[in-house]
């Protein structure tokens, strides 16, 4: 099976094969889709796998974070918790939701080089976004949380496409992030519920947190995703402060762009081994704040911008190379990629 999988990850880097599979694709909208209810889950077998799997990642500093009395469920490394990022409970649309993900996976990944299962995916959530260790795959924990994302997909089917996944891009500025007017931006849009050092309000009851820190010692480590300049941008003017809409936002672009490289430019833990990510280097995103990198510009500009010419130079050694899915994911300049 596994040459299967090799042979379809192959097809995606050549980029053959790309416009029969999109074809078939059914479209599905999920700012009008309605999610399945947790109360309406039974207490058999599945439907408690399914209900720990929803407490796991609504609650998931009290059910496997680095203080829980069973060493053994010390599998989170911060007190944050799955539905910091993907908010209401994984549901809500342009918040990195879960909903329809089940039938998105296996799925070839830049990051790994490879096609990964959900179970891959999880894992990687657990070691970077929540600075953790993996899951075993037989575990309950790892079954939970798959359930869960299976039991969030009832009804949409397997490779739909989905729209309201992942987060809407911004219109970045020619130029580089503004880390001093982001902290001004910081101060005050989101210290209110993140603090004025960036580290969070505890929860008043049990371990987690109320608002998540956005940097520290107990934030997401610096191989997650919203690490990326880009990609938090884009999540925080779509999504941010709490309660905001995709379709109504408070931040503006420049903004947004300004306060995510105050934001990406504080401490946070280290993952180790970084180098390894993306063996097809142009697969990296052009946000990524690591390298090595194989466009030749330095990891200050990848980290904080202007990216236009980074995007230009990547597109060229894509085209030159035949590789697909070059510098993606890529969460700016949506007005010139046509992807809003």
């Amino acid at each position: 099976m596994k040459y299967v999988w090799r042979f379809l990850a192959l097809l995606l880097l050549s980029g053959e094969g790309n416009h029969a599979i999109a074809a078939e694709q059914p479209t599905i909208d999920l700012t009008q889709w309605k999610p399945p209810d947790i109360d309406t889950l039974g207490d058999d077998p599945f439907g408690r796998l399914v209900k720990y799997g929803h407490a796991l990642f609504t609650n998931t500093a009290n059910e496997i974070g680095p203080a829980v009395q069973e060493p053994e469920k010390r599998f989170a490394g911060n007190n944050l918790a799955c539905q910091s990022c993907h908010l209401q409970a994984g549901t809500q649309p342009y918040a990195m939701p879960m909903v329809g993900i089940w039938g998105q996976f296996p799925q070839y990944r830049g990051r790994e080089g490879e096609v990964d299962s959900i179970e891959d995916r999880i894992n990687g959530c657990m070691e970077r976004s929540m600075n953790g260790r993996a899951l075993l795959l037989a575990s309950r924990e790892m079954k939970a949380f798959s359930s869960y994302l299976r039991w969030l997909s009832t009804g949409v089917p397997d490779g739909a496409r989905l729209l309201g996944a992942g987060t809407l891009q911004i219109q970045e500025p020619e130029r580089a992030a503004d880390p001093a007017r982001g902290a001004e931006i910081y101060a005050q849009v989101c210290s209110a519920c993140h603090g004025q050092y960036g580290l969070g309000v505890r929860a008043e009851n049990g371990l987690g947190y109320q608002f998540p820190p956005l940097w520290g010692s107990d934030s997401f480590n610096n191989g997650a995703g919203m690490s990326r300049l880009l990609t938090a941008a884009a999540y925080a003017k779509h999504n941010m402060p709490l309660g905001t809409r995709f379709d109504a936002p408070l931040l503006t672009d420049e903004e947004a762009y300004d306060v995510a490289g105050y934001v990406v430019k504080q401490q946070r833990p280290e993952k180790a081994d970084l180098d390894k990510d993306y063996p097809v280097r142009l697969q990296k995103p052009i946000d990524s704040p690591y390298g090595p990198y194989a466009d030749g510009f330095p990891a200050e500009q990848h980290r904080f911008g202007p990216f236009g010419p980074i995007r230009a130079k990547v597109r060229d050694l894509a085209a030159a190379s035949r590789t697909a899915n070059a510098g993606t994911p890529d969460n700016g300049s949506y007005q010139s990629q046509g992807a809003k």
